[in-house]
């Protein structure tokens, strides 16, 4: 799929968004409910992130150019770093309300019209939910996984909220309907929190996951049963893009055309054992000391002469 495809999506997510805060609002106003306005609110944050994830889209896919010679991928790490903080001012205003209305109750009304509009946005959430879920994953993009999770928070707060406004008319507990609301704005707290730490390990260029790291180590290993020995693994992540690195050692009397032709088959293997990879390797003889003087993350922190050695080396 043409990544640029992908907006489709958020303006699906924008779509439904718009269409829930509606049916949402509705609720709140139908009844009086101050948990159904914390649901309605979250339904409006959700607008917000689904603005920023269309925005980052349209820039992550643009080419790379002499000023981001690596792409613009990593833009979407400050979109969903900015809907984890829109999260967060949501949660605290959603615990502002519901506190005020702790302190002073009030009745619910009209609750059957305002369960069956709230019902309804949840399922259109659901279904967007599921499918934008899919589609993130398969494509590795945090923008469409974001919405995807904020759309099935939303759900489970939809469910919580529904049951609490029923219990609510059925005992007649005010206080349970701010309880409620407050509820769910410990739950929205705890996502955003989740999203800004993840866009923020984002920009500092975290590994990736064990998962596909131990997917590249296995095919080092493959080549290492071949005596093709490495060191000096290094990987990222950058929006829905991987980057490794890895030193190849070779005896040092192979041509340049055979180092040359065995380094592109382990690129080639490494790419299809992790989508979307770009793949760097540096060749070296093996029997040179100096190739094992790079093993630490810093060439210069290995340079010393108490590297570590390789296997004709001694101290």
């Amino acid at each position: 799929m043409d990544r640029r495809l992908l907006s489709r999506f958020a303006w699906l997510s924008i779509l439904a968004a718009v269409v829930t805060i509606c049916l949402k609002s509705a609720a709140y106003l139908l009844t009086g409910s101050v948990g159904l306005l914390s649901d309605a609110v979250e339904s409006l944050v959700n607008l917000a992130a689904s603005l920023f994830a269309l925005m980052a889209l349209s820039i992550a896919w643009r080419p790379p150019d002499e000023e981001h010679e690596h792409g613009h991928d990593k833009v979407e790490y400050f979109s969903s770093g900015l809907e984890g903080a829109l999260i967060l001012v949501a949660a605290v205003s959603i615990a502002v309300t519901a506190l005020q209305r702790l302190v002073h109750p009030e009745p619910i009304e009209r609750v059957g019209l305002g369960v069956a509009a709230t019902l309804l946005a949840s399922l259109i959430n659901l279904a967007v939910a599921r499918l934008l879920l899919r589609v993130g994953n398969a494509y590795r993009s945090i923008v469409l996984e974001a919405d995807a999770n904020h759309l099935m928070a939303d759900v489970w707060t939809s469910a919580a909220v529904v049951v609490g406004i029923v219990v609510v008319s059925i005992t007649g507990w005010l206080w349970l309907d701010p309880v409620i609301a407050l509820a769910v704005a410990v739950n929205i707290l705890r996502a955003g929190a989740e999203l800004v730490r993840r866009s923020v390990l984002g920009l500092l260029d975290t590994a990736l996951p064990s998962g596909e790291r131990n997917a590249v180590q296995a095919v080092l290993e493959r080549y290492e049963e071949q005596g093709i020995q490495s060191h000096a693994l290094r990987t990222r992540q950058s929006g829905s893009r991987r980057f490794v690195s890895v030193h190849v050692l070779v005896p040092g009397v192979w041509s340049v055309q055979r180092g040359h032709d065995l380094v592109e088959a382990i690129e080639r293997d490494i790419s299809d054992a992790v989508p979307g990879s770009t793949v760097l390797t540096h060749l070296e003889p093996l029997d040179d000391p100096v190739s094992w003087q790079d093993t630490a993350l810093s060439r210069t922190e290995g340079a010393d002469a108490n590297a570590q050695p390789g296997p004709d080396r001694t101290d």
